[in-house]
């Protein structure tokens, strides 16, 4: 089972590139001896792009979600002075 293929040949064997993908798992392409591309099927390439929640749900789901944080300056600090 081959999973990397130098780009001539999978330019000539597209179609047994894809069915590996389809079968085996992304197939990476090299140019010049260099990874170049990954060819994966639909369905791998739809659950990469799907977030597996919003930011609402993540931040409600952090392990410092209900952590009380003091956010209170002290008088004396005035923050940075910044030359414009």
């Amino acid at each position: 089972m081959k999973t990397t293929w130098p780009l001539q040949d999978a330019k000539n064997r597209f179609s047994e590139v894809i069915e590996q993908a389809l079968k085996h798992g992304p197939q990476t392409v090299t140019r010049r001896g260099k990874e170049t591309a990954v060819i994966i099927s639909i369905q791998d390439y739809r659950r990469m792009r799907q977030p597996d929640s919003d930011l609402v749900g993540f931040l409600r789901n952090s392990p410092l979600s209900g952590l009380e944080l003091d956010l209170k300056r002290s008088e004396d600090d005035t923050g940075r002075e910044v030359d414009l």
